[in-house]
């Protein structure tokens, strides 16, 4: 019989519909039927897409005797992190805090006031079994001593996230040294920071390909250069269909936990176009036209926006849709391509992955290849990716994430401008730039009519349904951002107007006072301690990415209150970007920004297509933001008193608000843009 997980809009709780535990979503009712019980709460955070969230429901929530243990001595709570980003954060410090890491799925003993006081991540069913009755007994036995240990923890969290501690402000040097720490980290032979696991570090690259335009360093550039090569031919990327997986499991990008998230995608998209844009590399020209294929095509929704994420397993197998054995290559090829592909792939009698199966890597440069070896490569990848989809594919969690959709947006939109004027000169003869500038103003049209409700954002939809969780800092910040996006995609005044509705929102509500920020807002739900949590994780911090709406909307209207709170909120996490760059890269990406300017572009034209709006977009420093359209376009402020001169269409090129003399040619734009 299902359980009261049944009518939610999440596909991770529906997973858990049918377990013989009597789950609860997160409610206040929940709650109370914890007191009303005197019993503990047990509250497991997990993902749509999580493997070993998987593996413990195979395990543990759908054992009749684990779920007996549960229903008698618990109120077990479910929760999907990407709906409720606030309940988990709250719960994921507490478990860092206790056991020094934190994952999922996490497995949270609290108080039935919600105050944590056992916390973990995955058990296998034994150990769990044995947990369950642990805490079970120290609820009888040990009372006062949890009460006093859940309290204790509380205080511990809430401290950790104290705002007002110290500050620095953005500087030259700063973002100088900043790189130089990155440049540490760098992984010299196989690119990205760190050992394994290994998780793509767009927001790094993003940043470092910022303060390469602006500061002309080499060394910046390389590490981009080479960290986005070693992952487009690694295994982390997907060699037939595009898109990235979330993570390496190895430090050579060979073996992926094999889920895709949106996110990471649109990070990546922005990677990858702007180090095409910045080198005419072909190779980061073709990962920026597959990544965007792959969005496009595999997380579109019948509603309207992108869908979450691609599950890490099939049929409960990680990699069972996407590895192969030389055999299996030969069935699919035959005997000469089968060959052919595995020496291409690297698809050993060994294997890379499990019970002999390979991932696919590209172990040659089919970029420079000769014309007929590419010819072969499409051939032979457009075969085996025909014969893959023969075989079980992954589910699909089908959410559509504000922040996340607000996210693709801004890349696709910076990708279908720049692929209108392509630094390589390639014409785009296939309609791309304009199925990813319709997609993006599609996506845009989502977020307003559905997201926006009352004034105020909601995270999450699902089959055209807006849910009910509120937005979060990060959605306010990504989707103001998206919208300013879109505002220089199309030059409608009414996306504008749209980010600034949302950045008040944030400044009104989100705002700590001292500069920073909280990641949810004054008048949402209570919870046992307000994350205001200034580190990037698996996507951009909730302040870096207010910041980005902030800095982007300021230069597009003029209005220096929004620069000055996007300058204070920077200024608090000074010391993190100088200390712990890895942690604030989308921060530092902002800062970058706000450090150059950044420029403001108007070009005042009658012609959509005007070679000045193409040099405009090959030659912008960073962030500059980038507006065309007839002088005094209603609702577009950066083209106000703009006229032609002498009937030609003429640039506007400022920076913070000062303005250099207009120009007429492309020629004289481009030596005004990287003078």
């Amino acid at each position: 019989m299902p359980n009261r997980l049944a009518t939610a809009t999440s596909p991770y709780l529906l997973q858990h519909a049918d377990n013989p535990v009597d789950w609860w979503p997160w409610s206040d009712e929940a709650f109370a039927e914890a007191r009303k019980r005197d019993v503990p709460v047990l509250i497991s955070v997990g993902y749509a897409a999580c493997h070993w969230c998987h593996v413990m429901a195979h395990e543990s929530f759908e054992d009749d005797a684990i779920a007996h243990q549960i229903n008698d001595d618990f109120v077990a709570i479910k929760v999907d992190r990407e709906e409720r980003p606030d309940v988990d954060a709250v719960y994921m410090t507490a478990t860092q805090a206790m056991t020094g890491q934190g994952g999922w799925p996490m497995t949270v003993f609290a108080t039935p006031e919600g105050e944590p006081f056992f916390c973990g991540t995955y058990y296998p069913k034994a150990p769990f079994s044995r947990l369950l009755e642990s805490v079970r007994t120290a609820w009888r036995d040990q009372r006062e001593g949890i009460i006093k240990q859940g309290s204790a923890v509380v205080q511990a969290i809430g401290g950790a996230q104290l705002v007002g501690g110290p500050t620095a402000p953005i500087s030259a040097t700063l973002l100088d040294t900043a790189v130089v720490q990155l440049a540490k980290d760098h992984d010299q032979e196989y690119g990205g920071f760190g050992g394994a696991p290994k998780f793509p570090p767009h927001m790094n690259l993003l940043f470092l390909l910022r303060h390469h335009q602006r500061t002309g360093s080499a060394e910046a550039l390389e590490i981009v250069r080479h960290t986005a090569e070693q992952m487009a031919r690694g295994g982390i990327y997907d060699q037939l269909a595009g898109g990235f997986a979330r993570y390496a499991v190895d430090n050579t990008w060979t073996v992926p936990h094999f889920e895709k998230m949106l996110y990471d995608n649109a990070l990546l998209l922005r990677v990858y176009t702007q180090l095409w844009r910045l080198t005419a590399d072909p190779l980061a020209r073709r990962i920026a036209d597959e990544t965007t294929a792959f969005l496009l095509r595999d997380l579109a929704t019948p509603a309207g926006g992108l869908a979450s994420a691609l599950d890490a397993d099939t049929e409960g197998t990680e990699g069972l849709t996407y590895a192969w054995t030389p055999a299996q290559l030969t069935a699919a090829l035959g005997e000469d391509d089968g060959a052919w592909a595995a020496d291409l792939f690297r698809v050993t009698t060994k294997g890379t992955f499990e019970h002999g199966m390979s991932v696919l890597v590209l172990a040659r440069d089919i970029d420079s290849a000769a014309d007929d070896l590419v010819t072969r490569w499409r051939d032979v990848r457009g075969r085996l990716l025909a014969a893959r989809a023969q075989r079980p594919q992954p589910a699909r969690d089908d959410k559509v994430v504000a922040s996340w959709n607000g996210l693709a947006i801004t890349a696709l939109a910076e990708y279908a401008l720049l692929l209108e004027s392509p630094p390589d000169g390639t014409a785009d003869s296939d309609g791309t730039a304009s199925a990813a500038r319709q997609a993006a103003v599609t996506l845009a049209e989502v977020l307003a009519e559905r997201h926006i409700v009352d004034g105020r954002l909601r995270r999450v939809s699902r089959d055209g349904v807006v849910g009910a969780p509120a937005g979060v800092l990060e959605d306010y910040g990504a989707v103001a951002e998206a919208f300013c996006a879109v505002h220089q995609l199309t030059g409608e005044g009414r996306w504008l107007t749209l980010a600034g509705t949302l950045l008040d929102v944030a400044l009104a509500h989100f705002g700590t006072g001292q500069g920073g920020f909280f990641d949810t807002a004054d008048d949402a739900e209570r919870l046992v301690t307000r994350p205001a949590d200034p580190t990037d994780n698996a996507t951009p911090s909730g302040l870096a990415a207010v910041c980005a709406g902030l800095v982007a909307y300021s230069a597009l209207t003029g209005e220096t209150r929004y620069r000055e709170a996007a300058d204070a909120a920077l200024e608090t996490v000074g010391p993190l970007i100088g200390g712990h760059p890895r942690f604030a890269g989308y921060s530092a990406t902002v800062a970058e920004a706000a450090l150059a300017g950044p420029y403001e572009i108007a070009i005042a034209t009658t012609d959509p297509h005007d070679p000045l709006l193409a040099t405009a977009h090959r030659h912008a420093p960073p962030g500059t933001v980038i507006v065309a359209g007839a002088p005094d376009k209603p609702g577009v402020p950066l083209l106000a008193d703009r006229p032609l001169i002498d009937g030609r269409a003429t640039a506007y090129v400022c920076r913070g608000f000062v303005c250099d003399r207009p120009v007429t040619t492309p020629e004289e734009l481009e030596a005004r843009l990287t003078s």
